[in-house]
């Protein structure tokens, strides 16, 4: 008599691949799209990236995709073009069976059932806080950024198309994830850790403290609201938050350690974009590293922390708040290596002989 569990675990390693996409219908609508001069993005715009994106990953072999539904439109604009007659291989888009509340908690759920039936990859369309929530709940799966929010540091520009090659020479076992993959930084906020009333999240770029008492609009844009910034990376050519440590000592997003920067008088000020159009003066204190595994504690007593960009958490006088960085936290997928390993392996030249190609 045959062992379930096993014959449970020999039909997943013999599935085909199948890659998830996570797709915010309503990134790119906050308040910084006001108070700075940035554009946004249609749910029509939104579908045709998806759109390049599945023929991408058509062409490259991906027969399944899983998709987060949504109740804005974009599942219904989706499904209309993908019943047009097309002379391309698209993959078969299926959309998983979650209740949708139009909240960050869709892509936190929708992330974890994609984890749980083994994606190969989990593709993420918006913006960092999009990013933070799959995070959360991608296990060991690597995800994938398509930059569609306002402030980005975490997903970078690319053209979906590129990604969805990329993703699907990945997903096949064409590149080895050896190659392929790479690890990244997490800071964990962790409030009262050990009691009853404890609180704890994440952020996959930034954690700033504010000197406020309540969450109120949620997104960051003035400077005189900043006590201390943590961040697991900073670099010179991003917007938002993670600018300002990152143009005063740029950290890569996989090198060691992070930044931590307390803002005031002492240490002159610094001009930094803090939203599409909005250059402001910084005032800084000081500035220094932060390591793997330290744990650091807030100077004020009460306030707001905001999480890639956005309020989250308020911890008053009685609260304990540390908040530590991790390396080695998720793994995302490196799409310049999978392409490079592509070309040098000739992965994406067909045969001369009738036996065809690698895809």
């Amino acid at each position: 008599m045959s062992d379930p569990a096993n014959s449970s675990i020999r039909r997943r390693a013999v599935s085909a691949p199948w890659v998830g996409i996570i797709a915010n219908p309503v990134s790119a609508r906050d308040i910084r799209r006001v108070v700075g001069h940035a554009g946004s993005l249609t749910l029509a715009e939104r579908a045709n990236l998806i759109f390049r994106l599945l023929a991408a990953l058509g062409a490259a072999g991906i027969a399944d995709v899983r998709m987060m539904p949504d109740r804005e439109g974009l599942q219904a604009i989706l499904t209309r073009m993908l019943a047009q007659r097309h002379t391309i291989p698209l993959p078969r888009l299926s959309w998983l069976p979650l209740s949708v509340s139009a909240t960050v908690n869709d892509s936190v759920q929708a992330a974890r059932m994609m984890q749980a039936d083994d994606a190969r990859a989990i593709v993420v369309l918006g913006g960092d806080g999009t990013h933070r929530a799959v995070a959360k709940a991608c296990g060991t799966v690597p995800i994938v950024g398509i930059s569609t929010g306002t402030n980005n540091a975490w997903p970078e520009l690319r053209e979906p198309t590129i990604v969805g090659l990329a993703v699907g020479l990945y997903a096949n076992g064409k590149v080895p994830g050896a190659q392929a993959l790479q690890w990244n930084k997490r800071l964990d906020i962790a409030i009262n850790a050990g009691h009853p009333n404890a609180r704890q999240d994440i952020a996959i770029v930034d954690a700033a403290i504010l000197a406020e008492r309540f969450v109120g609009a949620r997104s960051v844009w003035r400077p005189e609201q900043l006590s201390q910034l943590y961040l697991c990376f900073a670099e010179p050519h991003t917007v938002g938050l993670s600018s300002i440590g990152g143009l005063l000592m740029p950290i890569g997003r996989h090198a060691p350690g992070g930044l931590g920067v307390t803002f005031g008088s002492g240490g002159g000020t610094l001009l930094a974009p803090l939203a599409p159009g909005l250059v402001q003066r910084i005032p800084i204190a000081r500035w220094q590293r932060i390591e793997h595994g330290a744990a650091s504690t807030p100077h004020l007593r009460q306030g707001v922390i905001a999480l890639d960009g956005e309020r989250e958490m308020t911890f008053g006088s009685q609260d304990s708040v540390q908040i530590t960085l991790h390396e080695r936290a998720f793994r995302s997928l490196n799409i310049n290596a999978c392409l490079h390993c592509a070309a040098e392996n000739q992965l994406l030249r067909a045969a001369t002989s009738g036996s065809g190609g690698l895809l």
